[in-house]
């Protein structure tokens, strides 16, 4: 890949930068895209090894990489995100990746279908730690933050998405205590 080439490809990825997300960061400041594909990349590392049998280069590129279509839609919240915005973003981030010099773009297209089968441990980890992080986010925001029904909802996401891993869920309800401990201490 040519230098011109590898920064087009920072160029456009740094839209996340300033793509807002549908959190507060602790501070009450509205948390970019970038941020929170940072922080699951970093728990992935910090993972690594409650999950010794697991391709953890692939997860950490599925982390990186799991967001780039909201370069070109923005973020729009898991519930309230339609199929027909699913696949406007699935579309525009295809072509996009299509665009890309073989190399990359042949890595990148691999990791998004396994990443969209969800039949890999390595795609499940990716996706169960892309949930967890926005409740982490969610419980490290303020109250005067969060919209009314994200009160029941950061009680029940992402149990589903951990189900296969002992140690994830033990995250998860260590992640739900810290929830209830904040509505409570809201109240």
């Amino acid at each position: 890949m040519d230098a011109k080439e590898y920064l087009q490809i920072l160029h456009t990825a740094e839209r996340l930068k300033d793509t807002p997300r549908h959190c507060a960061t602790s501070g009450g400041r509205v948390e970019s895209v970038a941020e929170h594909s940072w922080r699951i990349t970093l728990m992935a590392f910090l993972a690594e090894d409650e999950f010794p049998g697991l391709d953890m280069d692939r997860v950490l590129r599925m982390c990186l990489i799991h967001d780039l279509g909201e370069c070109f839609t923005g973020d729009i919240p898991t519930f309230a995100k339609t199929q027909s915005d699913r696949d406007t973003e699935d579309s525009l981030l295809r072509r996009w990746v299509r665009s890309l010099p073989a190399e990359a773009s042949e890595k990148m297209l691999a990791l998004y279908e396994e990443m969209d089968a969800q039949q890999t441990a390595e795609s499940k980890l990716y996706k169960a730690l892309d949930k967890l992080e926005a409740v982490i986010q969610h419980n490290e925001s303020p109250l005067s933050t969060w919209e009314a029904h994200e009160y029941e909802l950061n009680k029940t996401y992402a149990f589903d998405t951990v189900a296969f891993s002992g140690w994830l869920t033990a995250l998860r309800e260590e992640i739900l205590r810290e929830t209830l401990d904040k509505i409570a201490a809201g109240k």
